[in-house]
């Protein structure tokens, strides 16, 4: 009934639990023989020794002079008695308390919203179980959550796969069914359909990174890397993208700073760090990237100005699948796995990010330690 359960308890937790239980049963067998033992010693042999003796020498002398010559047998097998007595009522009592520990249990499998109400006994042993079953039914939460989100997530996908996939096929269809169109509509019925096709390879490579997410850790393999330079590529190389939308970005750096990491994973968070400032600033404003060397870190901050991300939704952020854009357009809508993955990288790289919102500056602070 344990392996039912996803519990927080180990063996180790149980094995200690299951041995302290019969330890508890053994003194208790040992205290109450020794106690009875010791009381029925002091009435018989003692208080009421004479008046017994005389009673069972009125009785029959025989039987008398027997019990008396066979005194230590008869007290050895009186002792036995009380001992095996004893025995019988802790063991049926702890067997008792076994039978109302796997009902518990039980209940905790069927009924995970009922409280668990145990005898005097075991009441450490509730208090237990109760944060078990606390637990359970936060992780069926999660895990109903977690599949609501993914469920959430393959239709919105599957939406976002067939809008460009459509788009392409009518443009296509257009260039070949009509053989008469100007060459500058042809141009711009091509450009559309590259730029859609393009958008259909970003979902399906966003499609893998959830099975890679998902299946297997991230390995990751380190060397020397600059920082500075591999933060150049990445502005230089989302130039287009910034053209688009009319933004500026600028990079506040020193000259150099040396880290061990790796380069591709580490090019990949930052790229999704920019690339979600893109999407979400504001037309003609600055996305501005602060990096700077300490004597026990490096930290580098993202900011741009976009709206404003309320306190309840910036804890969420990193979550993966989860979108603080709730609109979700199908041009700058991900997967919400990019900002889940950027922290994992981080982490791997024994760092930490978070995110800030003030007034109308969104910023992600990544420190790394040296």
């Amino acid at each position: 009934w344990c392996g039912e359960l996803d519990i927080k308890l180990k063996n180790e937790e149980f094995i200690k639990l299951k041995n302290s239980i019969a330890r508890k049963s053994v003194i208790k067998i040992l205290l109450y023989s020794l106690g009875a033992i010791i009381l029925f010693s002091v009435l018989i042999d003692g208080v009421y020794n004479d008046e017994l003796a005389d009673s069972l020498a009125s009785v029959n002398r025989d039987i008398y002079y027997w019990c008396v010559a066979n005194k230590i047998i008869l007290l050895g097998i009186t002792y036995l008695v009380i001992f095996a007595i004893i025995s019988f009522f802790v063991i049926r009592n702890t067997s008792n308390n076994m039978v109302e520990i796997i009902k518990a249990m039980d209940q905790i499998i069927k009924e995970p919203e009922k409280e668990v109400k145990l005898s005097n006994d075991l009441i450490l042993l509730e208090s237990k179980l109760n944060n078990i079953r606390v637990d359970l039914v936060s992780n069926q939460n999660k895990a109903k959550e977690a599949l609501q989100k993914k469920n959430d997530l393959i239709m919105y996908m599957a939406h976002d796969l067939k809008t460009p996939l459509t788009s392409i096929i009518g443009y296509l269809t257009l260039l070949t069914d009509e053989k008469e169109i100007p060459e500058n509509l042809q141009k711009r019925y091509m450009d559309i359909a590259l730029k859609k096709s393009l958008r259909l390879e970003e979902l399906t490579n966003q499609f893998f990174d959830i099975t890679r997410y998902n299946l297997q850790s991230m390995p990751i393999t380190k060397q020397n890397i600059d920082l500075v330079f591999l933060l150049e590529q990445l502005v230089e190389e989302s130039y287009p993208m910034l053209q688009e939308k009319k933004l500026e970005c600028i990079l506040n750096k020193p000259k150099a700073i040396q880290f061990m990491g790796d380069g591709d994973k580490l090019a990949r968070a930052f790229g999704n760090l920019l690339k979600n400032a893109i999407n979400y600033s504001y037309l003609n404003t600055t996305i501005k990237i602060d990096i700077k060397e300490y004597k026990d870190k490096i930290e580098i901050v993202f900011k741009n100005k976009g709206d404003k991300i309320p306190e309840y939704k910036l804890k969420k952020i990193f979550d993966k699948f989860y979108r603080a854009d709730e609109s979700r357009t199908s041009s700058t809508g991900g997967a919400g796995l990019g900002l889940a993955i950027t922290k994992q990288i981080i982490e791997l790289h024994n760092g930490k990010i978070y995110a800030k919102n003030d007034n109308e500056f969104i910023e992600f602070y990544i420190e790394l330690s040296k």
